[in-house]
């Protein structure tokens, strides 16, 4: 027996992907589509954010501009996250152990005061510092382990930190401290991570990155659902043209907004009949 109908995964792709997503949600919004209806949220790095704000109810245009508190500024290390690509594209190694290794890089030399720069500006994000009654995953990773670990309301994480600790890629955020262990990017489990969604009637998944990766690892999350309807979003290519060349660039961020709300427009016919359609019948 299913017991989620509509499941909506929202993947990694930094602040260009954030707010891409955010626009997205909006224009469907506005077009009478709310992603916020959903049953079951899975968020990821960037889909942490957007997935935190819209299952607490807030308004995706809050995120029409980035927020611009220095206070909240943390500072990439390009070097950090040319040593953790490494690891990532290094075929020899198994899963687990990229992640442990990419583990111990995050935890080189951690900056306190970027960590808690970074959990000040995601509250500033999301706007919300209680988890909703709707159920709403988030993954991350033990940086310490390389285990995944995926929290909800009942994990007593408070959501602004499980939040930080899923966006936060090594080199370009701190891992952040949850019960004395520190967790970085929930992407590094499983791209989108939408093998989480497992039990939903309809699933759609928006993925910013999917432009720049194989789209094989999420076809197989994708046909292991089950689901009866399945739907993916990409950026198109003005989207991709938007973005420019590097997701995590602050600068692009209204651009990728804009190019989202755009978007909208166009894939509101897709997703609208399977989105607003009543339950169906449990199988």
């Amino acid at each position: 027996m299913r017991t989620v109908e509509r499941a909506l995964v929202l993947g990694p792709g930094g602040h260009v992907g954030t707010a891409w997503m955010a626009g997205l949600a909006s224009g469907l919004r506005r077009d009478g589509v709310d992603l916020g209806d959903a049953d079951l949220f899975v968020g990821t790095s960037a889909g942490a954010i957007v997935g935190a704000l819209l299952a607490t109810g807030r308004d995706p245009g809050r995120l029409a501009a980035p927020a611009r508190d220095p206070a909240h500024r943390v500072d990439a290390d390009p070097g950090r996250m040319a040593e953790v690509f490494a690891v990532l594209g290094d075929q020899s190694l198994a899963p687990d152990e990229a992640r442990r290794r990419v583990g111990r890089l995050a935890l080189e030399g951690v900056d306190l005061a970027a960590e808690e720069a970074l959990v000040a500006g995601r509250a500033a994000l999301i706007g919300a510092d209680a988890w909703p009654e709707r159920r709403l995953l988030i993954t991350a990773v033990d940086a310490g382990t390389g285990e995944p670990v995926v929290w909800d309301r009942d994990s007593g994480v408070p959501l602004v930190r499980a939040v930080a600790a899923s966006s936060a890629f090594p080199g370009a955020a701190p891992p952040v401290a949850v019960d004395g262990q520190r967790y970085m990017d929930g992407a590094l489990r499983a791209g989108p991570n939408a093998d989480l969604a497992g039990g939903a009637r309809v699933v759609v998944v928006v993925e910013p990155m999917a432009h720049l990766f194989p789209r094989e690892p999420l076809n197989r999350q994708l046909a292991a659902l089950g689901a009866y309807a399945v739907l993916t979003i990409g950026p198109d290519p003005a989207s991709v043209r938007a973005f420019g060349s590097d997701m995590g660039d602050l600068a692009a961020w209204e651009p990728a907004y804009r190019a989202g709300f755009r978007q909208a427009g166009d894939v509101d016919a897709q997703l609208r009949s399977p989105w607003t359609a009543g339950p169906m019948r449990a199988e």
